[in-house]
């Protein structure tokens, strides 16, 4: 199994080789955000007691026990991204715009008559597509290094092996580029950095999604309690294209080398939501949900090239070798969710949620035939840990409009070290229009979060400080019928 040198929106990480799958895989469709609706949204995703948003079926299914009309909306979202990285006391930023499709669905409601239905008032379904992750992203990084080279780990790699047996997406590119060589004894090898300082860069350009179509449906007791169920199929697209390079102007015998990858992910799943709310008084709403791991079937796809800029015998030469393209099959399995929610209705003009995520992240893991993921799911489980996410939404209402604001806590899933307060935040407000069968809304979202994360593996290297913030500007126009 090949090592990967990636990095994706949650963070860089950066090995000696090509391409492989590890815990950041797995991280990468554990971690979900809330998107959706306008109406969802700025309220932070926080309606699981209150229901009646198409969103908040993929997070409790009873909400759709709350409609009593029919309604179909569409949300297209404006995106952006940018990252802040300081490494070794040098800041580099950048920026990526994206626009996506946040959500689109149909709500049928029918009314049952109650007398004769033992007092079930509505039985409901929907066809829904929610985005629950986004992962378009621009990150730069540079700074000098004074005392670890990529090509340290291509070397102790190659040590001990015949030329013949180096690894065609790694190892052997950086020997075919004479970046790394013979030394006169037999199967051990040396690079053509002799002193370091040399400037480190990494750029990374990622796109993509994950998405969940939403099969859901429900009833209504009495407008008493309210019952869901949702079978949830998932579809994920990520695209990678990185360079990393080192370069030195005093360096004898060495100009610079890049290593360029190349990584394309795709994927479909299938989980289980049941939901249930009660309303015990007309002022208080009560909702519980739990989420069934999803599991997902993934393909990568991927390849490498290295191209080195070096002096042989005296003459300034560049050398380029590219790897095979790669292909490799095999599962994730996100962990189990349970979500606690209260709702406050007041005087029908105000509605104010809070509910709680809980979600251990050491029981997500990666699986294929035959099983190479010994070493990783034993990685996540000592790496992770559970997590505690908190949302909290409100909105008032005056007829025909609305104003919405929000605030979400995402819990580090990281068990200790430096990415122990990996938290995340967002807050968000919005505002809505509703008249006769129509509707607008409109919500801004702005998240924040801090990570710190390694070119490669080295004891040597010092750690990358990535400050990340996201901002989305959501609008939903829909109608009910």
């Amino acid at each position: 199994m090949k090592k990967l040198i990636f990095l994706i929106g949650t963070g860089v990480v950066c090995s000696i080789s090509a391409i492989a799958q590890n815990d950041i895989d797995a991280m990468r469709y554990s971690q979900l955000t809330f998107g959706g609706t306008a109406r969802f949204a700025s309220m932070a995703g926080s309606m699981g007691a209150l229901g009646g948003d198409m969103s908040g079926l993929s997070y409790n299914p009873a909400g759709i026990g709350v409609y009593r009309k029919g309604e179909i909306s569409i949300t297209p979202v404006l995106f952006s991204q940018s990252t802040s990285s300081t490494y070794n006391s040098t800041n580099a930023r950048d920026r990526k715009l994206n626009l996506a499709l946040g959500n689109i669905g149909i709500v049928g409601a029918i009314p049952l008559n109650s007398e004769k239905n033992g007092g079930w008032e509505f039985i409901n379904f929907a066809f829904t597509y929610n985005q629950t992750n986004n992962f378009n992203s621009r990150i730069n990084i540079q700074g000098y290094s004074h005392n670890s080279s990529l090509l340290d780990n291509y070397v102790a790699a190659a040590n001990g092996n015949a030329s013949s047996n180096f690894d065609s997406f790694s190892t052997n590119l950086a020997y075919q580029t004479y970046l790394i060589n013979p030394i006169g004894i037999p199967n051990q090898y040396s690079h053509v950095l002799p002193n370091y300082g040399e400037l480190q860069r990494k750029y990374v350009d990622s796109k993509g999604y994950m998405g969940e179509g939403v099969l859901n449906m429900g009833a209504n007791f009495r407008n008493k309690l309210f019952i869901g169920g949702t079978i949830g199929f998932v579809k994920i697209r990520y695209n990678e294209s990185s360079t990393y390079s080192e370069s030195s102007d005093t360096t004898h015998g060495f100009r610079s080398f890049s290593l360029d990858n190349s990584l394309s992910t795709t994927g479909k799943g299938y989980n289980l939501k049941l939901g249930v709310i009660v309303k015990p008084t007309d002022w208080l709403n009560i909702g519980v949900a739990i989420h069934t791991p999803t599991g997902i079937m993934l393909t990568d796809k991927y390849s490498s090239t290295i191209t080195s800029d070096v002096d042989t015998s005296g003459v300034a030469t560049t050398f380029t070798a590219a790897s095979p393209k790669g292909s490799f099959n095999y599962t994730a399995t996100t962990p189990w969710r349970a979500i606690g929610s209260i709702g406050f209705i007041i005087k029908k003009v105000a509605v104010i949620n809070a509910e709680y995520e809980y979600v251990d992240y050491k029981y997500a893991q990666l699986n294929s035939t035959p099983n190479v993921f010994t070493d990783v799911n034993t990685t996540i489980r000592n790496k992770y840990s559970s997590a505690g996410n908190i949302r909290v939404g409100a909105e008032y209402r005056w007829d025909p409009f609305a104003v919405r604001i929000g605030y979400a806590f995402y819990g580090s899933p990281f068990r200790s070290g430096e990415n122990a307060n990996a938290n995340r935040t967002s807050y968000t407000a919005g505002v809505g229009y509703r008249y006769k069968h129509f509707f607008m809304d409109m919500a801004y979202v702005y998240s924040m979060y801090t990570e710190y994360n390694y070119l490669y593996d080295s004891g040597k290297l010092t750690s990358i400080k990535n400050d990340y913030a996201a901002s989305s500007v959501l609008f939903t126009v829909g109608a009910k019928f």
